[in-house]
């Protein structure tokens, strides 16, 4: 999960600090302090996030973009330089900007802002972005909430009280609210100083930005991993008191399946599991990206150190071409494997399925799945040649009733285009006009979907004026009806749209005998 550093160099930002009598520093000096010591942390233990640092006043600038250096990101927080007032709104444009240009809108973000608490003044300041929400319009809408997922975190070198004597907290406070809500304000404790902006840094450190450690067990085997990103909770929707659900820091394999049997299945996160030995081990010959954590470490980073059970199951799920089950709760599974990401180097990856006892229903439950070995005969056959998945239902489903979906715009227009190859030879085609008719309508129905049916209804109308002269007088009746009775039908009315209601032909003194529907 990306981090954008949102750093406030306005003028407040330069307001002096006296620390115990001694030298006085601005309150940019506690911010850049703060940020150090959050950066220092990242080096350590989040150094696979990609975090980009910039600053705002009335106007932004991207100083650092996302990168994995953090020497470049305290380098420039070293050479900030003093500007003009506060623009949060600008600032936010800013970050919104250069992480879809980034990243595009699917991936979560966290937004660490920095400022002092003074939000500025007229027009551009916190407030008044505020307080005109409701009088823009849509070329000048409020950046929040962002296009992508969020998680704001507003770090104000002030203490509360400070912030209570103005309405800087309840403007910081509708920000976040504006965002999602899924963030936080911190504030400093006691007087301004470095300790305090300390403090104020590890509480976000140990909400935000905590690794996640595991034990990783097969068997008699196990290994201490870490899992990056830290894992989020999930509530389940659909129970009767939903309560957040946390991934277990014992992981215990269940066993191996191919990967030919589980497919793509869907997930609903995924992450990257690293060997806690082989981690320390890089660090101390320098390295620090993704590409550096190879499934099978260098010699030297595995010299004078004992083997890694983790290193070993990476390797082996690599060459068998497999994967392996892990329960990361009650009911609650997942899968490790490996993932290439070029044609040398590969990670070992863990991806969370949606909790429940059968997240995949063509393996059908988790826990009723066992080894080959206790099967009165292969499933696999003696050559590999079939599978037991997917599991056939105990009770065969009946697919005779054909039900209309249009996943492409090609299959809708494929089906108007029939009724109105139908309405073009009317009389001869009235039954199967109203038969093709009255699936598109059952369809559009079911979705709510009623401007195709005040759009069917036109075309109708429209082919009616078109008819030739040669044409039988009674397609004119028949199209006219047809397109009445859709135009009724998209209004909603419970008596001209019932699911189950037929439209009949119209009886006219040109009609040959009845027509069944």
């Amino acid at each position: 999960m990306p981090t954008v550093v949102l750093m406030d160099v306005s003028l407040s930002m330069t307001r002096p600090v006296s620390l115990d009598g001694s030298e006085e520093f601005q309150r940019k000096n506690l911010a850049v302090h703060g940020l150090n010591m959050l950066f220092e942390h990242m080096a350590s233990n989040y150094r696979l996030e990609f975090t980009a640092l910039m600053a705002f006043s009335s106007l932004w600038e991207l100083l650092v973009p996302f990168t994995r250096d953090y020497n470049a990101l305290q380098e420039a927080l070293s050479n900030l330089e003093d500007y003009d007032k506060t623009c949060v709104e600008s600032a936010l444009h800013g970050v919104n900007n250069v992480v879809q240009q980034e990243w595009g809108n699917a991936c979560p973000c966290q937004v660490v802002l920095v400022t002092d608490g003074s939000l500025g003044i007229g027009k551009g300041s916190l407030r008044h972005s505020l307080q005109t929400l409701k009088q823009r319009g849509d070329d000048k809408k409020f950046p929040l909430p962002f296009p992508f997922p969020t998680k704001l975190f507003v770090m104000c070198i002030a203490n509360a009280e400070e912030l209570q004597m103005t309405d800087g907290m309840d403007n910081l406070e509708e920000l976040l609210r504006l965002s999602g809500g899924d963030g936080q304000i911190f504030t400093m404790e006691g007087p301004l100083c470095m300790k305090s902006v300390q403090a104020m840094f590890g509480r976000l450190i140990d909400h935000a930005y905590s690794p996640f450690h595991a034990v990783l067990h097969c068997g008699n085997l196990s290994s201490d991993v870490q899992v990056f990103p830290r894992p989020e909770p999930i509530i389940v929707d659909d129970e009767v008191d939903p309560m957040p659900r946390n991934v277990n820091t014992d992981l215990e394999i269940m066993g191996f399946i191919e990967i030919a049997d589980i497919a793509s299945p869907p997930v609903i996160s995924r992450h990257l599991v690293l060997p806690i030995a082989v981690n320390k081990e890089v660090d101390e010959v320098g390295a620090g990206t993704a590409e550096e954590l190879e499934e099978e470490p260098s010699s030297s980073q595995m010299a004078g150190k004992s083997p890694n059970f983790c290193v070993l199951l990476h390797g082996s799920l690599k060459v068998e071409g497999m994967v392996a089950l892990v329960q990361l709760g009650p009911e609650w599974y997942g899968m490790l494997y490996s993932q290439a990401d070029s044609k040398k180097k590969s990670n070992l990856m863990m991806s969370l399925f949606e909790p429940g006892s059968e997240p995949l229903p063509w393996l059908g439950k988790i826990s009723h799945l066992g080894p080959i070995s206790e099967a009165a005969e292969n499933p696999y056959g003696e050559d590999d040649s079939k599978s037991p998945f997917p599991l056939q239902p105990p009770v065969k489903r009946s697919y005779a009733q054909n039900v209309t979906v249009w996943i492409k715009a090609s299959g809708l227009q494929t089906d108007v285009q029939k009724i109105l190859r139908n309405a073009r030879k009317l009389p001869d085609k009235t039954q199967t006009f109203y038969k093709e008719l009255n699936r598109l309508r059952k369809a559009a129905l079911a979705f709510g979907f009623w401007e195709l049916l005040k759009g069917v209804a036109e075309l109708l109308e429209r082919e009616c004026t078109m008819l030739p002269d040669s044409a039988h007088p009674d397609a004119a009746f028949q199209l006219s009806h047809a397109a009445q009775q859709l135009k009724l039908a998209s209004t909603g009315d419970s008596q001209y749209a019932a699911f189950d209601h037929n439209i009949v032909p119209m009886h006219t003194d040109f009609s040959r005998g009845g027509y069944e529907i």
